[in-house]
């Protein structure tokens, strides 16, 4: 076996997506009976919209789910104050998507795990694993009923808690963001209209927020409690809490499909690679789930490990590779870790900073900008959308494949476009295939021999 992934959870499940169309021997394996049920991550942002449109589940998705509504603020049992959860920001032909969409992590993994099945990848549930030991050709996992898999590198995206990190004896650093103890759960209720995100602060800065969830007839509850104490995950528990912070009664919460406690930590992993195992998604990096960074942040990761895996183990590419993926995503998420932990703490508002649309790689090793006088996309940029020729770059990116914008192709399996779009600015441009620039010139001399060092 090629790639054994630990862990369905988005991460895991983008990344297996990725591998097999590729053509790549993974298998996916996760400890639990089945999908993850909670709505936990329910927002999408725009770049990661991005991938899934490339991944082929954009469709499903935005059928999925919806924009976010407005906060409702709630005071003595009145509306006191309604705003946008989110700075506006205007779509033009590079930036189709700009605002976050709201999906319930349940449903954005059942919409992923139905694309990997329909590619002809799996998910192994109920392998839960224990231990594992690597040498110089492999990776040996082995598992609670006794068996084993034998594989060429090992992925952990089990989470924050991850046996594989630990196994692997990769320490994780971090800090409290909030030392409130957080409850989060799915519920169902009546009382509350499902057009607005309706939020509860109390004088003693503890809360109750009640967001309708997109696509069902659920409410997601996220409460702060008051320190030093306990948060209650059963129904009777959910129903007290919003009895005493709302003006609803007990009565009113008919159900509790999922509940979850936790403390906001901020957390990044030493390292991304150990040998031939990598880190991705929690257990690499920890968020405050304020601003939605963290789903995100891991889909980004398995995005940017994906092609790197397969250059290495069909196209020829040298292992050393796989280092630029620890050298870009490891900085790319300690910068989302600052910033999430900045909107949890008020000191970032949610937009522009929070869309990872500016994301970039400018100083990876993998980028290389030949231009006399650069202007406009440098390389390292996110390659925007646009139009050459009549055929739309996002049209011509979908695939497991680079493109090259403004010159004819020197490979095979690479496709050519006869000009970027003006607002890229002048020059040639080799677009990587998780859609950032990576290479750029004044013509083409130089791309043949970029892409040799890439497995192509």
């Amino acid at each position: 076996m090629d790639v054994l992934i630990v862990g369905a959870g988005p991460t895991g499940l983008t990344l297996g997506i990725d591998l097999v169309r590729r053509g790549v021997d993974a298998l996916v394996v996760e400890r639990a009976e089945g999908l993850f049920p909670g709505s936990r991550g329910k927002g999408l942002q725009p770049r990661t919209l991005e991938v899934f449109d490339d991944l082929g589940v954009a469709d499903a998705i935005r059928a999925a789910g919806r924009p976010y509504p407005n906060r409702l603020t709630w005071k003595d049992g009145e509306r006191v104050g309604e705003q946008a959860m989110f700075e506006r920001i205007e779509a033009d032909e590079g930036t189709p998507y700009t605002e976050p969409w709201m999906v319930a992590q349940w449903r954005t993994q059942e919409i992923l795990y139905a694309r990997l099945l329909e590619l002809g990848g799996a998910v192994d549930f109920g392998r839960e694993v224990t231990d594992l030991e690597q040498d110089a050709e492999g990776v040996t996992v082995r598992f609670a009923d006794g068996g084993a898999v034998r594989s060429a590198y090992v992925v952990a995206a089990d989470g924050g808690r991850s046996v594989v990190r630990r196994a692997v004896g990769v320490g994780m650093a971090g800090e409290t963001v909030d030392p409130a103890p957080f409850l989060v759960a799915d519920v169902r209720l009546t009382g509350l209209d499902r057009d607005s995100w309706h939020v509860f602060p109390k004088d003693d800065g503890t809360a109750v927020g009640l967001c309708p969830l997109a696509g069902t007839d659920d409410f997601q509850l996220q409460a702060r409690l008051a320190e030093g104490t306990e948060p209650d995950l059963t129904l009777d528990g959910i129903r007290e809490l919003v009895a005493a912070c709302t003006h609803l009664d007990a009565g009113d919460v008919t159900e509790l499909r999922w509940s979850s406690g936790f403390r906001p930590r901020a957390a990044l992993a030493d390292r991304f690679r150990a040998g031939r195992v990598l880190l991705a998604g929690d257990a690499a990096h920890l968020h405050s789930p304020a601003g939605g960074q963290g789903l995100n942040t891991s889909v980004q990761d398995a995005y940017n490990l994906g092609w790197k895996l397969g250059a290495v183990l069909h196209g020829g590419a040298p292992q050393a590779l796989l280092d630029s993926y620890e050298e870009e995503r490891r900085a790319n998420a300690a910068a989302m870790l600052d910033l999430s932990t900045g909107v949890h703490r008020g000191e970032v508002r949610r937009g522009r900073a929070t869309v990872q649309l500016g994301l970039d790689y400018r100083e990876s090793s993998l980028t290389v900008d030949r231009r006399q006088n650069p202007t406009g996309i440098r390389a390292g940029d996110r390659a925007p959308d646009g139009t050459v020729s009549g055929i739309r770059l996002f049209d011509a990116f979908r695939g497991p494949h680079w493109t090259l914008l403004g010159a004819p192709t020197p490979l095979t399996g690479v496709r050519a476009l006869p000009a970027a779009p003006q607002s890229y600015g002048s020059g040639t441009f080799l677009i990587r295939p998780d859609g950032y620039v990576g290479w750029a010139g004044d013509s083409s001399d130089g791309v043949e021999a970029y892409l040799a060092g890439v497995g192509v």
